[in-house]
């Protein structure tokens, strides 16, 4: 699967890349307390950009054929079908025509990018909007049966297997063509996990109903005179996650008499798990190394307007050095990485996914605030609960919350409490280890800092 990103996505990804590796220093930069960007005038004008983006004009084969000089115009415009949710027959044509090339030979890099786009954006909207986009579903039939692209095929089954009305008789018989299909399908991330979560198979999944003991974990030092963050989430990730800070000589953060902590969204806009590029923040460790500065406000509507933190996956280029004393990034086999890991930890399944999803290549993980309206994302109300609709879903990354008025003032941001704890703790620059996990529960509430001072007394 080639990934290929719009013009503006690309911009993005190539500032978090070209970000310092080495650690640099934490402080927040002046707090701006007015956005020209944030006000009512400027949120309409980028809504009205998306829906000239997703004109039906700009889904003419004819003038605009599927090919690599027409690939930024078709990323940007599906991009746009994505954001609007739209309820129009013209905006299910244009993924139709585009996933009827998942089975087409001979296609170039610029078109898979294309093909990509649209199948993650059909599967949000398939998942989360059925009674428009039920329709694609034979588009994901012909491909789980004809196409040779792995992730193209576990996007298909996937979608089919999130939707309210999912045949568990068809499921099995679509579960028995992959794995006749793709022999070596258990050595291929996507295929493997997307068949695992398949309903018949959840019981021996690594989905366990309860964790090793979490006391162990929080304890736990992955590396002498590191910080440590630990984000603690609930397996359903449209409720907030629970961020804490331990210094480097083992102690947690307090502000008064309590923990410090911050929530955090941990939640994929596109409705994706987290072995799909884009999909949910998986679980793991992550090595955290300085931070992303924002240069201008070019970037302020997908980031804010504070400095971002750099997390970097396992097999993951551009950190300094993944492992103390020793330079560059992780290269390790899954034994080494499970020796970071508390004894206890080490054989549990879930808490290896950063080593898979660094395999498999993702990577640009970041702690970042958000510039867009918190409407934005027109199906955001159907992957965020609504008591937390003041935070952005991402595309992987962890969300914290920033919002302004219409006037463009800002009313709340936790990237400035962020930085500075960071900068507390690092003495002035920002490394560590940061570990996400979800913790189970009976409740759909998310995790307190009451519960978690149990597991520290």
């Amino acid at each position: 699967m080639y990934q290929f990103m719009s013009s503006a996505v690309a911009a993005i990804a190539f500032l978090l890349a070209a970000s310092p590796s080495q650690p640099i220093k934490a402080q927040t930069p002046p707090i701006r307390a007015y956005q020209t960007k944030a006000t009512a005038i400027a949120r309409d004008a980028q809504i009205l950009d998306q829906q000239q983006k997703a004109n039906p004009s700009r889904f003419d084969l004819k003038k605009y054929p599927i090919t690599d000089s027409n690939a930024t115009h078709w990323q940007e415009s599906l991009w746009a079908i994505g954001v609007l949710a739209l309820d129009k027959s013209y905006a299910l044509q244009a993924l139709e025509n585009v996933l009827q090339m998942t089975t087409a030979a001979n296609l170039s890099d610029p078109q898979k990018g294309i093909i990509d786009m649209a199948m993650q954006v059909s599967l949000e909207l398939y998942t989360l909007k059925p009674e428009v986009y039920g329709k694609l579903q034979p588009h994901f039939l012909r491909t789980i049966n004809s196409s040779d692209d792995s992730q193209w095929v576990a996007l298909s089954l996937a979608a089919i297997t999130k939707s309210a009305n999912a045949d568990p008789n068809q499921l099995a018989k679509l579960k028995l063509k992959v794995q006749q299909r793709f022999p070596k399908w258990s050595q291929d991330l996507h295929l493997r996990a997307t068949l695992q979560n398949l309903p018949s198979d959840r019981l021996v999944a690594d989905k366990p109903k309860t964790i090793p003991n979490l006391t162990d974990l929080l304890k736990w030092q992955v590396a002498p005179q590191q910080a440590h963050v630990y984000v603690l989430c609930r397996p359903n990730r449209d409720v907030l996650c629970l961020m804490l800070i331990k210094d480097r000589n083992g102690k947690f953060l307090k502000q008064g008499q309590q923990l410090w902590s911050v929530p955090l969204l941990l939640q994929s806009v596109r409705n994706l798990d987290w072995y799909f590029t884009n999909g949910r923040t998986p679980q793991g460790l992550y090595r955290m190394e300085g931070i992303s500065r924002q240069p201008d406000d070019e970037f302020f509507h997908a980031y804010g307007q504070f400095s971002l933190v750099n997390l970097f996956v396992p097999f993951e280029d551009g950190v300094n050095a993944f492992l103390p004393n020793q330079k560059g990034k992780f290269t390790g086999n899954l034994q080494a990485y499970q020796a970071l890991l508390p004894p206890t930890w080490r054989d549990y399944a879930p808490i290896q996914q950063t080593f898979w999803a660094g395999n498999v290549g993702r990577s640009l993980f970041r702690i970042h605030g958000s510039g867009a309206a918190i409407d934005f994302f027109r199906n955001k109300d159907k992957v965020v609960n609504s008591k937390n609709f003041d935070w952005n879903a991402t595309l992987g990354c962890l969300s914290a919350i920033e919002i302004y008025d219409d006037r463009g003032s800002l009313i709340k941001a936790d990237m400035p409490k962020i930085l500075n704890a960071l900068n507390t703790v690092g003495k002035g620059k920002i490394e560590g280890y940061l570990i996400v996990v979800d913790v189970p529960s009976v409740s759909n509430e998310p995790v307190s800092v009451a519960e978690i001072a149990k597991y520290l007394n």
